[in-house]
């Protein structure tokens, strides 16, 4: 795994083996259920408050499963079982920094971003500062943000679906692209929601009962568990220590910033916290999403360490050297081609879970920022919003799907953690100062955005991922050594936000005033209406 993209490795199947009943029918299963799902969905999607945000009619609780449903992505699944596998502590760390970044969402950034927004980032930016071109800027991010995420997801789905299927990449892709643009186009965050309820639940069950059958081999100790780790694992007493995977602490560090500081800037979660009635449950939302990670990642601690006692480290090497196929693999090695297939489907319902909501995000940031407030000036039919965000669903699945087909053959990978680093260079800083410092001005957040996006890309162009003598896409050597650049790049999302703020003109800077925008973004009160 590097960064977290599932890639297993196309030799497990050749052209001439012939296609897996039981995969088959366990993908057939998956893709009814959710068809049925959308079915229902559609006939709920009638007005744009209903497709962008299900008209805020989910509980917190489902609202929760569906944010966890929304971030337990491949790389979650798959991805962290096998690094746990194959890097030991190491991999614990990516678990770990995906959880405490809630936190900051908790604390921080939900409620202001519930009681601000309508539809979009767009929205809660622009509650303060009401401009074309604040909102053009966010829709841009949210795009950006969007599409690097889908692609590597629509990458990972392709693969799964080929070897599970033994059909050709194209085609897989095709098959996932359609079932996504389905998903969305026909149901919106009605259908959204609910696939990545059930994903959650799958994914969940799955985890726990794969758990289960593994502990019963090892008589239900830890003890036997982990003594067989050492014995099967190349780190053997050093498993349990760190170094295996990030020898340059700096990279550690910076990986850690961006996974904790990006998740409260990625706009298909945030938009997660409009779908619900108010602040009590925004907040059970959150901690629900919380609880269903952590357990996750304690599920998956375990997984790791059963992958490598009963399949064993050379093997898991030999079949896939990211380690992306230690879930599965362990999933045959405890009950056949049965349980591998379940697992299986479960791994392609997570993708298929977080494609929609990112389409759904893309969708929102373009037909509701761009289409309706930019172009229209918010002149314009119900009837014809609808058909404008349904189009726009339709036309970002066929060019992430476009995307993906011809990105098969290079290493996408870094689009993952791209994805954080942006978010948290761009997003955070913006919606942060927005909501929290006085003296915050619109030429400050239009100055964050746009070096926040630059840098991380910059940084990505001139870093290994890119730059790199064997195998790059840049035959030479990398400008920076980080891997994951983002503590390079969030500081300057924060610097260029302060920067832009403090020598502007514009030395007042508050369109809004600050103390009734405050008080709204805490409560939901607006006091300029309170006190007319």
């Amino acid at each position: 795994m590097a960064n977290g993209i599932f890639s297993p490795p196309l030799t497990i199947k050749t052209e001439g083996d012939a296609m897996n009943i039981t995969y088959l029918l366990f993908f057939l299963c998956i893709v009814f259920c959710t068809l049925i799902i959308t079915y229902w969905a559609a006939r709920q999607s009638k007005t744009t408050n209903q497709f962008y945000v299900a008209a805020g009619s989910l509980t917190g609780t489902q609202n929760g499963m569906a944010i966890a449903g929304d971030y337990i992505s491949a790389a979650s699944f798959l991805g962290i079982v096998g690094t746990i596998a194959i890097n030991g502590f190491d991999g614990l760390l990516y678990a770990i920094g995906f959880l405490v970044s809630y936190l900051i969402v908790l604390f921080f950034i939900a409620e202001p971003v519930h009681h601000l927004g309508k539809y979009s980032l767009g929205d809660v930016v622009c509650s303060r500062f009401p401009s074309y071109r604040m909102r053009g800027i966010m829709a841009v991010g949210a795009l950006i943000i969007s599409v690097l995420y889908m692609i590597p997801q629509l990458v990972a789905a392709g693969l799964l679906i080929r070897l599970l299927l033994n059909i050709s990449y194209s085609n897989s892709v095709i098959i996932i692209g359609i079932l996504m643009t389905i998903y969305v186009v026909f149901g919106g965050m009605f259908a959204t929601s609910w696939v990545q309820i059930v994903k959650t639940v799958l994914l969940l069950s799955g985890s726990f009962l794969l758990a289960l059958i593994l502990f019963s081999r090892f008589d239900w100790s830890m003890s036997i568990l982990l003594e067989q780790v050492t014995l099967r694992s190349p780190f053997g007493e050093q498993f349990s220590l760190p170094g295996h995977l990030f020898h340059n602490p700096l990279e550690t560090v910076s990986l850690h910033l961006a996974l904790i500081l990006g998740t409260a800037g990625l706009p298909h979660i945030l938009i997660r916290l409009l779908t619900v009635r108010n602040s009590v449950e925004v907040r059970k939302s959150v901690l629900t999403a919380s609880w269903i990670i952590g357990v996750f990642y304690l599920i998956a601690l375990v997984l790791g360490l059963g992958a490598v006692a009963l399949v064993g480290f050379e093997d898991l090497v030999a079949l896939d050297p990211s380690g992306n196929l230690a879930a599965p693999l362990l999933a045959e090695e405890l009950g056949g081609d049965f349980l591998m297939a379940f697992i299986a489907a479960i791994a392609f319902t997570t993708i298929v879970a977080v494609v929609a909501g990112l389409v759904i995000s893309a969708t929102t940031a373009f037909s509701h920022d761009i289409y309706f407030h930019i172009i229209k000036k918010g002149n314009t039919t119900e009837k014809k919003r609808m058909q404008a965000a349904r189009w726009t669903a339709f036309f970002i699945g066929l060019l992430s799907t476009l995307l993906a087909l011809g990105l098969r053959n290079m290493n996408v990978t870094f689009l993952v953690s791209l994805t954080f680093i942006v978010a948290a260079s761009s997003n955070l800083p913006v919606l942060l100062l927005t909501i929290y410092w006085r003296r915050f001005n619109q030429t400050g957040a239009i100055t964050g955005m746009v070096c926040g996006l630059t840098a991380s890309i910059l940084l990505l162009i001139v870093g290994p991922h890119m730059m790199n003598l064997e195998g790059g896409w840049i035959r030479r050597e990398a400008l920076i050594p980080l891997y994951n650049p983002g503590i390079i790049a969030i500081p300057i999302g924060f610097l260029g936000a302060y920067l832009g703020t403090v020598l502007s003109r514009n030395k007042k800077g508050n369109i809004v005033p600050f103390d009734s925008f405050y008080m709204r973004a805490q409560t939901g009160i607006d006091a300029r209406r309170e006190s007319s």
